[in-house]
């Protein structure tokens, strides 16, 4: 079969799937982040220093080995998030505020976003316990650039879901899947969002897959999903009335050279192992045209990162591998900026060393594929207790100057409990 035709049967016709319900959401509002000083502080973090010429500083440490941390950058800010909290650092590494998440309608398992094109901040929390067994999805967005302002929240309700899901943002769009129930998947609009507006939130069947962090200038939010065999890359758009429809759905075969799931990985004095991640992305970016992500996958018994850039008709442009005959390379993300440059995030841990945060980067201009050598930004001081460290990490890029890269990464405090370290790549 011609590549053509393969092109061809991968953009055919895809008959308008619109959303299975709507409903309108109140936002909670809050005129400022700690609600006017009212709210519970939370002060962790800071240290700034400088390590090899890149600035480094110590975010939260939530007493417990699933953090999930996650970062946004813009405004001036970085916006921190854990399973404990939100803490607001400057870009030099300084405290600015925090708050435990309980001031945010309550919820685990942060996802994080500066959007540049609407210069607002967003993140979403998912609560499980509430005794109304809604179990909302709280999506809380900032009215401005600055997250001290004013933020809403919006409690979608999610009663059959069984875990955290992953958000996205175009400059139309804010998506959101999650695993659970016969509706994984929800659209809102950022223009109500931002406004502080009831918000009209459009619910899809099942999965439309993970959404993206779109950082090119479109309205369309695309959302993509790893299969056996395949990549799976989804585009919403906004028909006549204003809804969200499915444009147009794109199936290319992967042929990744690693695709199990990354087994456990070992720590320095214990027998006990530490979960790796997930060998589907925790996040994806659209940027410049294409589609970049990384993931965590079994390389040949051990735990390992492979990265890609993909053209929008399913096209591989490019790949990478980072992996250790004895170490493990563990729960990775990625970031790229406005030039193609490309930060990969993940932590090391191994026989003889702690769970240490670890990242590579490359300029656009080297060779296909490579890295350049990794960086060490912490030393682990402990094994942990084995068993679930935490699902993720975060790696963004800076919102302001479209440029600098940052990577939050989980570290192994002495109690073996989960710290984290904030680094910016200078580009």
């Amino acid at each position: 079969m011609s590549v053509l035709l393969l092109l061809a049967l991968s953009f055919a016709s895809y008959p308008e799937i619109g959303p299975v319900r709507t409903e309108v959401i109140t936002p909670i509002h809050q005129d400022t982040f700690n609600k006017d000083g009212k709210a519970k502080n939370r002060r962790q973090g800071g240290n700034p220093r400088m390590i090899d010429g890149q600035l480094v500083f110590d975010g939260s440490y939530d007493g417990d080995r699933q953090v999930d941390p996650q970062i946004a950058v813009g405004g001036g800010f970085v916006l921190h998030g854990t399973n404990g909290g939100l803490v607001i650092y400057d870009k030099k590494g300084n405290y600015v505020d925090g708050v435990p998440q309980a001031e945010f309608n309550n919820g685990i398992d942060p996802k994080l976003f500066f959007d540049p094109y609407n210069r607002v901040f967003g993140f979403d929390l998912w609560t499980y316990w509430d005794k109304e067994k809604i179990k909302p999805v709280n999506v809380s967005i900032s009215e401005t650039s600055d997250p001290r302002g004013a933020w809403n929240t919006y409690p979608v309700p999610a009663p059959q879901g069984v875990d955290g899901g992953s958000i996205g943002f175009s400059r139309k769009w804010i998506g959101y899947s999650y695993p659970g129930g016969p509706e994984q998947t929800f659209l809102l609009k950022m223009s109500e969002a931002k406004a502080g507006k009831p918000a009209t939130v459009y619910h899809f069947k099942d999965s439309l897959g993970q959404p993206v962090y779109t950082q090119d200038p479109i309205d369309d939010l695309m959302f993509v999903r790893l299969t056996d065999d395949e990549i799976v890359m989804t585009t919403v758009s906004e028909d006549a009335s204003g809804s969200p429809v499915v444009k147009s759905v794109v199936h290319a075969p992967h042929s990744f050279r690693y695709f199990g799931w990354p087994p456990e990985s070992p720590m320095k004095g214990t027998e006990l192992k530490t979960a790796s991640g997930d060998r589907n992305p925790k996040n994806a970016v659209l940027q410049g045209r294409y589609l970049w992500f990384s993931h965590t996958v079994d390389v040949d018994g051990r735990a390992g990162v492979q990265w890609h850039q993909v053209a929008l008709n399913g096209k591989f442009i490019q790949n990478g591998l980072l992996s250790h005959p004895t170490h493990s390379y563990i729960e990775t993300t990625l970031a790229v900026n406005k030039t193609n440059d490309v930060l990969v995030g993940f932590q090391e841990t191994g026989p003889d060393m702690f769970i240490s945060p670890r990242c590579a980067w490359r300029k656009s201009t080297d060779r296909t594929g490579t890295l350049r050598p990794i960086f060490d930004f912490g030393t682990g001081l402990a094994a942990t207790k084995g068993g679930p460290w935490g699902d993720y990490s975060g790696s963004v890029i800076d919102g302001d100057n479209l440029s600098d890269l940052w990577t939050i990464q989980s570290i192994a405090t002495i109690r073996g409990t989960g710290g984290t370290s904030i680094l910016r790549v200078h580009f």
